[in-house]
Order: structure tokens, then sequence, then C-alpha cells
């Protein structure tokens, strides 16, 4: 699952009572593999594909907001049926960014293998997605090689395998199958992810794949995807680095037989262990994070929309309260300056600080408090940091990693 026995482990993730986890398996109409092609050392798996192969199924998608967006994103949203995406081909090792037109004829390539591979009429109904080193031209025979042994591999239970061949630095695989109940019938839920590193919370630097065998329209799926997307993967950051190859697919084949449908119960219920599960996988991906030891979780509210979202993303890519964090020091002098930067003014700013529950400021002030206690605090495997600004109604939160020796030491020797 994360890496742990349940995958529901964070205090901060409320799991829904109509939500139970299952040992494993694919929704019904899909299948899944993830085979060796030899682009990443050692016969580790790198290429993976997944299907539904029910004709009607739905689909949402979500990508990179990157300048540079990788080949496999451009050919997705220029020649992908968005909303009709009945599989995915990965790969892992190399992102296939910043490597021009050859670039995109892999891709296309890929593409049209994995319908072949899959059995599909057309070939824009396969999403394609890469992962690892840019600027590396895809080995393409590799590749191709790949794609051909997963299509023969592929099996209703083989998230696992998927999940793993998606990884790059990942120190786990990231994956959940889940029954969801409702009013017509449980519906199963499952989803796969990849990132530990160039996490920022433009978006953020992942694979995520999602399918459920519920009937969803279309509009459905893709305002679900919106809004949970929204609270998820956009509240994350490892390192702040904006990824050339995001993406996230949530494919609904409907074979379960079990509509969802809009402004219902079943509706809210089903987006509810949606919201769930991209939450959790975020705050995997987050604990992930290259070297890391600690999440930490920063909460601003107050003053207007815009400001507690500055705050909060200077807070959670302040490489000084990344390291505290690593530390586990209380240095809360780090979080008062990184709010000053991203609010600039002539003028004292009453600001409120707490780090795990213990005020430490209080209108812009040091605040008596137990240090002993709060050094004990800041070294659990979650810590959590609050800030109030002047003024009322606005709320922003994020999620982040933090900052170590390790992360250096994998970043430095990430090509070589």
């Amino acid at each position: 699952m994360t890496g742990t026995a349940a995958f529901f482990g964070s205090r901060w993730i409320e799991v829904p009572g109509h939500v139970s986890e299952r040992p494993g398996g694919l929704p019904l109409g899909f299948r899944a593999a993830g085979v060796a092609a030899g682009i990443k050392p050692a016969d580790a798996l790198d290429v993976g594909l997944v299907v539904s192969d029910s004709p009607g199924t739905t689909s949402a998608a979500r990508f990179t907001r990157s300048g540079t967006q990788s080949a496999p994103v451009l050919l997705n949203r220029e020649r992908c049926r968005l909303g009709e995406i009945r599989a995915v081909v990965v790969n892992s090792g190399n992102a296939n960014a910043a490597t021009g037109l050859p670039g995109l004829e892999a891709a296309a390539g890929m593409q049209s293998r994995a319908a072949a591979a899959c059995g599909l009429e057309a070939d824009e109904l396969v999403a394609v997605a890469s992962t690892g080193v840019i600027g590396v031209p895809l080995p393409v025979q590799a590749v191709a090689a790949g794609i051909e042994a997963a299509g023969e591999a592929l099996r209703g239970d083989g998230e696992a395998d998927f999940a793993r061949a998606i990884m790059t630095t990942d120190a786990f695989p990231k994956h959940v199958c889940l029954d969801v109940a409702l009013s017509g019938g449980t519906v199963r839920l499952t989803a796969q992810a990849k990132g530990a590193g160039m996490i920022s919370p433009g978006f953020a630097t992942l694979l995520c794949f999602v399918q459920t065998d519920a009937a969803l329209p279309p509009e459905v799926c893709d305002l679900l995807l919106s809004v949970t997307v929204k609270r998820s993967f956009e509240r994350v950051s490892v390192d702040g680095q904006l990824s050339t190859s995001d993406t996230l697919i949530l494919q609904c084949s409907g074979a379960s037989g079990v509509e969802i449908v809009p402004e219902t119960p079943d509706e809210l219920h089903f987006g509810e262990a949606l919201d769930a599960v991209l939450r959790q996988l975020a705050l995997a991906v987050v604990r992930d994070g290259e070297g890391a030891r600690r999440v930490g979780r920063v909460v601003v509210r107050g003053g207007d929309e815009e400001a507690v979202r500055r705050v909060a993303r200077a807070v959670a890519n302040s490489s000084l309260v990344k390291t505290a964090l690593y530390g586990g020091d209380p240095n809360w002098g780090r979080i008062v300056q990184a709010v000053g930067m991203a609010l600039p003014g002539t003028a004292p700013l009453a600001l409120d600080v707490s780090i795990e529950g213990v005020p430490v400021c209080s209108r812009g002030s040091y605040t008596p408090h137990d240090r002993d206690a709060l050094s004990a605090a800041v070294k659990r495997e979650e810590v959590e940091y609050e800030i109030g600004l002047p003024g009322e109604g606005a709320e922003s939160e994020l999620y982040f990693s933090d900052l170590g020796h390790e992360y250096i030491t994998i970043n430095a020797d990430y090509t070589t």
C-alpha cells in the first residue's frame, strides 16, 4: 500500500465510514501489468500498462502547468480523448522531456503500440506518461518490447506490479484498493501513484492513476477530479520544483453497474472516498520526499485568500523551515522569517504562530512556552504549524517534507 500495513495512516486524513480497505484487486473491467524492459538497471520494473475493457469508460485528466511540458503531456493534450481514456501506458527511468520532435514521435509510438497491445481500435483512447531523467532520448526499442510484454501480462490483480513499474526515486510503492458502499451497491476504487522529488504545490510532481468500476458521467468525473486534486496534490511540496511530467488520470469503467447520478448522496459519498484517497496519496508522496524523516503541515488562517496561499507556500518551500523540521528543531523564528518574506511591508506584522498546538508567537512577539515539551513534539513523524494573520475568513494548508543530507546525495548523483 504505502509501505505500511494500512493505507490510511495520517491523523490529518479523515476516513469516511462507508470506505473500507481491501487486500488488492482492480475494479471490475480493469487489467494492469508492470514489466522490466531494461530502461532502469537491475531488472527493475519500468513499463506499466492499465486498461479498461469496458467500451463505455469515462475519464478525466490533469497535467502539469510547466512551461516545459514533456512529450507525453503534449501528446495527451493534443491527441487524447480525455473524457474517454481506456488505457494508460507508462515508462519510468526516462521522462521523455526536452527531447524535441523525436520525443513526440516516441510518445506517439508508445500510444499506438499500447492501443494494439490492449486491442483498442483508436490510439486516441490511450494516454501516455513518462518519468525519470529529463533531456535524454527515450530508448524506443526497449519501451516497445516492454509494452508488448506488458500487454501479454495484463491481469485483474496486476496493480501492485504497475505501481512498482512507475517508480523512480520512490522508496516504496504507493497504491491502494478500497470498497466504497453506495446506495446502489458497493464499488471498488483503486489508485497508484509515484513521486518523491521535484514536488511543488503548483500541481505536484507525480504520476497518479485512479480506477473505479462505478459509472460516472464525464462531467461528474471531471468535476470530482477537479475538486479533489485542489485539496490534495495541489497542496504538497517536497522541494518546490515543478515537474515537466505531472499526470493524473481517473478512469471509470462502469462495470459494477452502480451508476452515480449527479447531485445525489452517492456523488457526495464517492467524492469523499476519492478525496480521502488522493489526500493520503499526496501525503505518501511527501513522506517519501527524497531522504525525508518527517512531514509538516502548515495551516494559515486570517488575511485574504492570496495572503494565506502565499504564506503557506513560503513556509512549505523554505529551506530553513524544512531543515529545522529534518533536525527536529523548534526554531519558530524561521517561520516568522518565511511569513515576512511572503508579505513584505514597513509595518510590523501581528502574526500568531503555534507548533503542535503550543503558542510560540503572539501578535508578532515571543510567547513564553515549555521549550522541552515543544522540542519533544517536533521530533514526531508529523508536525503541525499554525499561523494566524490579521483579519478573518481565509484559510490555506500545505503538506511538506523536511530537507536533509540524503536529498543532496540523491540529486547530486541522479544521472551519474
